[in-house]
């Protein structure tokens, strides 16, 4: 295997990795604003809440907890380890072939 195709996969998986940790933090940081009452007439939270939303859309409503902070944590901290598990996975398998 040439050196030029193991870097160029070396790249692949840590942009992989990059990605997961983004979308990770993501998630974390609605549940950090959630919890905190952030005002979500602001944009940033408005962004925020939006992206987390469409990053969990498959998780968030996922448990039925009577308190609405517990299903937050639940639905999109599952998305989040989700995303850093697998996205790191595929890149720690990119990274040894």
């Amino acid at each position: 295997m040439s050196p030029r195709y193991r870097n160029g996969t070396n790249q692949a998986g840590t942009v992989i990795a990059i990605v997961a940790d983004v979308m990770a933090f993501i998630l974390g940081l609605w549940i950090l604003m959630y919890l905190l009452d952030a005002n979500r007439a602001n944009d940033l939270v408005q962004f925020v809440h939006n992206a987390a939303n469409w990053l969990a859309g498959w998780s968030h409503d996922l448990f039925t907890f009577d308190e609405a902070w517990a299903r937050v944590v639940a639905g999109y901290g599952l998305a989040a380890v989700v995303y850093l598990f697998v996205g790191h996975a595929i890149a720690h398998r990119i990274h040894r072939h």
